[in-house]
């Protein structure tokens, strides 16, 4: 398999050179050099020539290096086995690896196990030497694994699983120690089950650091399932390559059997009293879930035959690892989704989807098994439980926004990654942030509270360090494994990968609930638009088709009372005026009606206007029937330019004007008209309105309207008095206001206390 090389001048840290300052950037599978209880030859297809061999073969065989090298592999261990190698390259299964080589050597006759795979360009053919303690009839693997694989099947938690697994290969292989060590999401590690010999001090619980078996460590343990040790102690053999030809490219032993490892690691183990091991990886959804680690305290060979064994155990086991964590997490993701249909269910009665989660906040905190969360969306923050403050929650989002990949940023130490959340570490060192909708702000994030933990390490995991000659210092492995404990501030409980699929569940669940709301609100504006046409246009042609008659009654009224007056009583005289009168109502009434239908039917054509000018022009109107002494104006200069029709502005003006001098009961009218600004520490107008609209202000020192009829005031023909008082009137004159301001796409609001005063707001876009 092919490994990526260093990039253009970054140093390649190799066996030499590795330190643990620089350890997760070592060539572990390229260290140029075997293990010595082996030889092993680089061969070059199609005629299998040598072209390289380690050193060690004149002293295992009796042939010196330079003597084999250039030449045919067949010449050295004859046709046969050649043809035994062949077909394992092809996956022959009755020749698959280990093939039987019998080699002639001063000393007589010696067997071995040989070992055949490809690497890059070239065929690497591996002899390991068996000890005759060592032999094994390979057809007894099926009786070395049945045991186990039946009581595999047997176990019900993981627990179980890990504990059948050490034992057994500890059986098998006659190790001191066996374990099962599984990897945390940092690298470090930590010993779930064990197996050891009496006498032994246990290791089981002990967390070990991620520098322990750095990260190219790791990468060889996805590709390679096992790696032996059989001697701490030995001394590394170099791979030789013919001197008399061009120098090859290091030869990839990431597959190789024989690879030597890391000094560093020999290091390692020889601190822990360590003098043999073997490791097999535990596999699970393609990912490095842990290892067996087996250890002794003296060297010990293991055949390829029972290591065999091992490795299918470690693959069995593989296979178990994502079902029994699914068994023992089966009740808490039923439980969660189960919260989670309830939140789904509950989407659907809301107008919104921030109220149905605030009002289910228990339900939503449970999902995930939070104590407190934040609703962010365009609309404003809303918090539920237990969360840092207003202020603090939203820095935070502003932090987040940018972390947050694939519409997700989950912690379990908040604090590492963004400094200012120690403040508050105690209610939010886990944090789960789930973007809703990528286009607009609309965020959910859940809070956990910290979990102090007191984590017992194998040793002091930070790395010791020592002065070298030159006075610099020198990062080496630890010497004492002793058992030291750490207290563990701001990490919270981990989030579950089931807690993390049912926040993406209910993510869907709003998109769409908000989706299906959008095209049913579509939906109704559109019909609610029809609708109004139609009113429109019914209001329009019964108006005018009603004046006509309207006409007819006053008309006859009036010519009864003056060709007919003396034939009828008083009282009869009495009845034919009230009905002219009547009928003088009904057509001002219709006159009103079809003016607001016209207001509705008629395309609106705006322009930029100045608003200041405008209103000079309707209050010299008011001048005109009313004295300085009876109609105060005080209008803020200048006013904004607005864009709009300044045919209907000026009506609206002279409605809330009309009201204003109609409705009060004051000798002095005071009428006040000026931009209202949000922010009330502003004093100053402005000729730029600040955003895109301008809120403007009508306020009078009138009679005042009661609050429970400010939602009633705009409706069409809505009078708060009787016709006869305040001068009488048809009740449209504020429905006409706010038919066109919403023409104009603004919005109409009023803030009035009875016998102070009313004051409206007109919100109107800016000028282009």
């Amino acid at each position: 398999m092919a490994t990526s090389a260093p990039k253009p001048f970054e140093q390649v840290i190799t066996a030499e050179t590795v330190s643990l300052t620089n350890c997760d950037r070592e060539q572990v599978h390229i260290p140029s050099a075997i293990q010595p209880h082996g030889i092993l030859f680089a061969l070059q297809e199609p005629d299998f020539v040598i072209v390289q061999v380690s050193h060690n073969i004149e002293s295992l065989i009796g042939l010196s290096p330079q003597a084999i090298l250039g030449t045919s592999l067949e010449s050295l261990v004859g046709t046969r086995v050649l043809d035994n190698l062949k077909h394992s390259l092809l996956g022959d299964f009755e020749a698959l690896n280990p093939i039987p080589v019998e080699l002639e050597t001063p000393a007589g006759a010696l067997t071995f196990e040989g070992i055949v795979h490809r690497s890059q360009d070239r065929v690497l053919f591996e002899l390991e030497m068996i000890p005759a303690a060592g032999k094994t009839d390979f057809f007894n693997f099926y009786r070395l694994v049945k045991t186990t694989l039946i009581k595999l099947q047997k176990t019900h938690t993981l627990q179980e699983l890990c504990k059948v697994v050490v034992e057994d290969v500890r059986h098998l292989t006659g190790y001191d120690r066996v374990m099962i060590y599984r990897f945390e999401g940092d690298g470090s590690g930590i010993v779930e089950a064990e197996s050891v010999q009496e006498g032994l001090e246990t290791f089981l619980g002990l967390r070990y650091p991620s520098t322990d078996i750095p990260a190219p460590a790791r990468r060889l343990y996805l590709l390679n399932w096992l790696r032996i040790i059989p001697d701490v102690g030995y001394q590394p053999v170099a791979l030789v390559g013919d001197e008399a030809s061009p120098p090859l490219p290091p030869l990839d032993l990431s597959y190789s059997v024989l690879r030597s490892v890391s000094p560093l690691h020999i290091e390692y183990l020889k601190n822990m009293g360590v003098q043999a091991s073997m490791s097999i990886s535990l596999i699970k959804n393609g990912q490095l879930w842990g290892l067996i680690a087996c250890h002794n305290s003296v060297p010990r060979y293991v055949s390829y035959q029972i290591r065999t064994s091992c490795e299918f155990l470690g693959q069995a086991m593989s296979l178990e690892l994502a079902s029994k964590e699914d068994i023992e997490d089966l009740q808490h993701r039923t439980h969660v989704q189960t919260l989670q249909t309830c939140l789904i269910d509950s989407l659907s009665t809301e107008d919104a989807f921030t109220q149905s989660l605030s009002n289910n906040a228990s339900t939503l905190l449970e999902l995930v098994s939070a104590q407190g969360a934040a609703i962010y969306t365009d609309d404003g923050l809303s918090l539920l439980g237990k969360t840092p403050s207003p202020k603090q929650v939203e820095a935070l989002m502003e932090w987040v926004r940018d972390e947050i990949q694939d519409d997700l940023y989950v912690t379990q130490n908040l604090s590492e990654h963004y400094p200012p959340a120690k403040n508050y570490q105690a209610i939010a060192s886990g944090l789960l942030a789930l973007s809703i909708t990528r286009l607009t702000k609309n965020y959910i994030v859940w809070f956990r509270p910290e979990v102090t933990q007191s984590v017992t390490w194998a040793g002091n995991p930070n790395k010791p360090a020592k002065v070298l000659a030159d006075g610099s210092l020198y990062l080496t492995p630890r010497q004492s494994f002793e058992r030291w404990q750490e207290t563990v501030h701001g990490k919270s409980l981990p989030w579950k990968a089931c807690e993390i699929s049912s926040v993406f569940a209910l993510k869907n669940a709003i998109v769409s609930t908000v989706l299906r709301q959008a095209d049913a609100l579509a939906e109704l504006n559109r019909q609610l638009m029809t609708s109004n046409n139609e009113l429109d246009a019914f209001a329009y042609a019964a108006s005018h088709d009603l004046k006509e008659p309207l006409r007819g009654i006053h008309n006859y009224s009036n010519f009864l009372l003056e060709d007919f007056s003396n034939l009828l009583t008083e009282e009869g005289r009495g009845y034919l005026t009230g009905i002219s009168k009547l009928a003088q109502r009904m057509e001002s009434l219709i006159d009103s009606l079809l003016h607001y239908s016209r207001l509705g039917q008629t395309e609106i054509v705006k322009t930029p206007l100045n608003i200041s000018e405008l209103l000079r022009e309707v209050t010299e109107l008011f001048h005109v029937r009313f004295s300085k002494a009876e109609v105060k104006f005080q209008i803020e200069e200048p006013l904004p330019a607005i864009s709009g029709n300044s045919v209907q502005l000026r009506e609206m003006f002279t409605n809330l004007i009309s009201n204003a001098i109609k409705y009060n009961e004051h000798h002095m009218k005071h009428i006040e008209i000026g931009l209202h600004y949000a922010d009330q520490s502003v004093s100053e107008a402005s000729s730029q309105a600040m955003g895109q609209t301008v809120t403007l202000y009508v306020k009078d020192n009138g009679i005042g309207i009661p609050e429970k009829h400010h939602s009633s005031i705009f409706r069409l023909f809505k009078r708060l008095h009787s016709a006869k008082k305040y001068q009488g009137g048809t009740g449209i004159g504020l429905t006409l206001v706010q038919r066109i301001v919403e023409r104009h796409g603004g919005s109409v609001s009023l803030n009035s206390t009875p016998n102070e005063g009313s004051t409206f707001y007109i919100t109107l876009p800016v000028e282009s």
